[in-house]
């Protein structure tokens, strides 16, 4: 099997970068930029490609966000350094990600909300459930983590995410969750939960105007497809 320096100089990633630039590379070799060497039986863009189908239906560069540093050791070719650069990357992409929701933090459409956070949530394996709490222009004050598990309804209780909305002042209120099967259709404990909550908010003054349900890059607002009415 051919190494990379025994490529054409054309097809090597950092001369391919140099001459198109780094939106001409494909996942697999800018991965294999980060890798850098590869192993006697396959080349850094071979050992990149087998990295990013690890995850079999969550492969791709999205499978990086899966696998854990041990099970990059795994690959021959990948040590302990290697490992945690390739998911110091992927942190970096979350955060950079982030920071340009952070100069417009206002969170005032199912859009914006639901980008904001987009990438903390759609990769996570289980449900989390959060209270996002804003201000009257819908700045963000903060969020607090309600379950994790499957959202139920029954042992929901609305007790302590109104006490924390009350602590920080917030004007309104979003319940935010995620589905790790990707597909964020609500079920009916979503709905229960949602109205559950709608009714304690709007008795304590402040309104619930979202429950966001987080897929993979897709989103659903309970509130536009008229599951709940604020006061």
């Amino acid at each position: 099997m051919s190494k990379i320096k025994e490529k054409l100089k054309e097809e090597r990633p950092y001369e391919k970068c140099m001459r198109l630039g780094t939106e001409s590379l494909t996942n697999a070799e800018l991965l294999a930029v980060i890798i850098r060497s590869g192993t006697n039986e396959r080349n850094s863009v071979e050992l990149a490609e087998s990295i990013l189908i690890r995850h079999g239906n969550s492969g791709g560069i999205l499978g990086i966000n899966h696998v854990s540093i041990q099970e990059l050791m795994k690959f021959k070719g990948i040590g302990m350094v290697k490992a945690i650069q390739i998911k110091c990357i992927a942190e970096l992409s979350r955060r950079i990600h982030r920071e340009q929701y952070n100069i417009k933090p206002e969170l005032c459409s199912p859009e914006n909300i639901a980008n904001y956070y987009m990438e903390d949530l759609r990769h996570l394996e289980t449900e989390h459930l959060y209270l996002v709490m804003l201000n009257t222009k819908h700045r963000l004050l903060g969020n607090i983590e309600l379950s994790k598990g499957t959202v139920n309804s029954s042992i929901f209780s609305p007790r302590e995410a109104l006490k924390e909305a009350l602590r920080m002042d917030a004007v309104y209120m979003v319940l935010m969750h995620n589905h790790p099967s990707g597909d964020p259709a609500p079920s009916r404990e979503d709905m229960a939960t949602t109205r559950r909550m709608c009714e304690a908010g709007n008795i304590i003054g402040i309104p619930l105007i979202d429950h966001i349900i987080i897929g993979d890059n897709r989103y659903i607002s309970l509130k536009r497809m008229g599951v709940f009415h604020s006061s």
